[in-house]
């Protein structure tokens, strides 16, 4: 199966330390980064797609894609 998530964060390190910590857990990149304004916080978000191979899982609505 493979897994897709969509990290967002604030412009900062953190951002950068949850994309690296995905990537350490096997997931991949997945097209460009985002980079917007969020009216409510009157921040930069950051935003990036990762994807993922696991096998021998069946995907479940209920799946908790930040476990694997």
């Amino acid at each position: 199966m493979k897994l897709y998530r969509f990290l967002t964060g604030p412009d900062d390190a953190s951002f950068c330390h949850k994309v690296t910590a995905a990537i350490n857990k096997g997931w991949h990149i997945y097209g460009s980064p985002t980079y917007a304004f969020n009216s409510a916080t009157g921040a930069m978000q950051c935003g990036q797609a990762v994807v993922k191979d696991v096998e021998g899982v069946d995907y479940e609505p209920g799946i908790r894609l930040s476990s694997f």
